[in-house]
């Protein structure tokens, strides 16, 4: 072999190393319900997580609110932190884009979302419990929810 096609095949060799474990998982997609204690309201939504690495994923979420009168639902973007091997404890934070609408006239705020979870790892799916703080604009929220994933 030349020198050129040894190089070649290091950073070959090299990529699929470093892409090893982040390619052994998978993305995982879910739906969701729980309490915002704020609101008072209760929510139901859908996730999803895109691992980036070995302990790290990008975590979007969608929150629908069941608000008598108002219509409310929240985007999230989050990055999730495995701190263990294991991988069933995570913290997360990103950004939170909430919108309320009352008759057709309709707000929006974009806050920081700070998140903390439990998750498992079963063959029928992952089920999951996590609390999110959502702060922005001087005031702050918290709701936690707990659903499944499937891979």
């Amino acid at each position: 072999m030349t020198r050129w096609t040894w190089r070649l095949a290091l950073v070959l060799a090299a990529s699929l190393m470093a892409a090893g474990p982040a390619a052994a998982q998978r993305a995982s997609y879910g739906v969701h319900f729980g309490y915002n204690f704020d609101v008072d309201d209760p929510l139901a939504g859908a996730q999803a997580t895109f691992p980036l690495g070995r302990y790290v994923a990008f975590y979007p979420t969608f929150d629908y609110y069941f608000t008598s009168g108002v219509s409310t639902w929240a985007l999230n973007g989050d990055l999730k932190l495995y701190p263990g091997a294991y991988r069933v404890f995570y913290v997360a934070s990103g950004i939170n884009y909430t919108r309320v609408s009352i008759n057709g006239n309709g707000s929006s705020s974009t806050n920081l979302n700070l998140v903390a979870g439990l998750e498992g790892h079963r063959r029928f799916g992952a089920p999951y419990l996590e609390g999110r703080l959502i702060l922005g604009n001087g005031s702050s929220s918290f709701q936690i929810v707990g659903g499944l994933s499937w891979h």
